[in-house]
């Protein structure tokens, strides 16, 4: 037996027909730590004090840095699940996304991320999947949620 390295997959190829409405793809959980806040604040440049500055936040009555909203959103990202593993072959794009955000995170909070399929619009060779977002902290208050809709090859 020979070695193929395009068998060696972490979950078998899904396509758009293959997904059912419902389904759920849960993302790993993660506190949102002083390093991750430092690393956000390095990769977006956004350094206003609210996010960086716990006495900033502390004289305006918060217990601690609040985490930027795009800090949050980007709990949710597909890569950090099994998703984009089951589409290597059929995903033709992410469309969109969007969020709303509905509690305060703060440095110490730990967040519990899921994808849940909610539309499914075929179309001719493809089709639209519809994930509903969702991040809740470790009180299980949900802290955002909100849509991302991606672009599937049917298996034709």
């Amino acid at each position: 037996m020979s070695f193929d390295p395009r068998a060696h997959r972490l979950t078998p190829q899904r396509w758009f027909e293959d997904f059912a409405l419902g389904e759920v793809f849960n993302l790993p959980s993660r506190t949102m730590t002083e390093a991750i806040f430092l690393a956000f604040q390095a990769a977006s440049g956004d350094n206003h004090p609210i996010h960086y500055d716990v006495e900033f936040c502390r004289a305006r009555g918060m217990p601690q840095m609040l985490a930027h909203g795009f800090q949050v959103a980007i709990q949710t990202a597909a890569g950090a699940g099994l998703f984009p593993f089951m589409v290597e072959d059929s995903l033709k794009a992410f469309l969109d996304q969007s969020s709303r955000f509905l509690a305060p995170v703060f440095v110490g909070d730990t967040l519990y991320a899921s994808l849940r399929v909610a539309t499914l619009e075929p179309q001719r060779s493809t089709g639209v999947l519809g994930m509903e977002s969702t991040v809740h902290n470790q009180d299980g208050v949900l802290v955002m949620d909100g849509t991302q809709r991606y672009l599937l090859r049917k298996r034709g």
